[in-house]
């Protein structure tokens, strides 16, 4: 499978992933997101480009994405929340991506579809 980005073709897997992470750029992540909202899932907001964003960044850090236990961690020490606000945060978090968000994030950052598994998303 491909989308079309700027008049080049970008390869996915049958599951929209990218091929090759290096193709991503915001304009590749705007299509991604677009399919995504066309597909009937949730409108990707400001906080959802802002998750997207800290989900690429992760990956070219650690050569991984973030589990969410470190992603409720970031929120914590960004945001200075307690636990139950963080609890009311990873709802949230299922709330703008109920179809998971660690694989939904991953994929809309252009990150390989092998670094998604099951455990991260504990």
């Amino acid at each position: 499978m491909s989308i079309e980005v700027n008049g080049k073709t970008i390869e996915t897997d049958d599951e929209g992933f990218l091929l090759n992470r290096d193709d991503w750029s915001e304009t590749v992540g705007l299509e991604l997101v677009r399919q995504h909202e066309a597909a009937g899932h949730r409108k990707v907001t400001e906080t959802g480009w802002m998750l997207i964003k800290y989900f690429h960044d992760f990956y070219e850090d650690h050569m991984r994405h973030p589990s969410m236990n470190e992603l409720i961690r970031e929120h914590e020490k960004l945001e200075g929340k307690s636990f139950k606000e963080e609890v009311d945060y990873k709802q949230n978090l299922y709330e703008l991506f109920p179809h998971g968000p660690i694989p939904m994030l991953a994929k809309l950052a252009g990150l390989p579809h092998n670094a998604v598994t099951k455990e991260m998303e504990d």
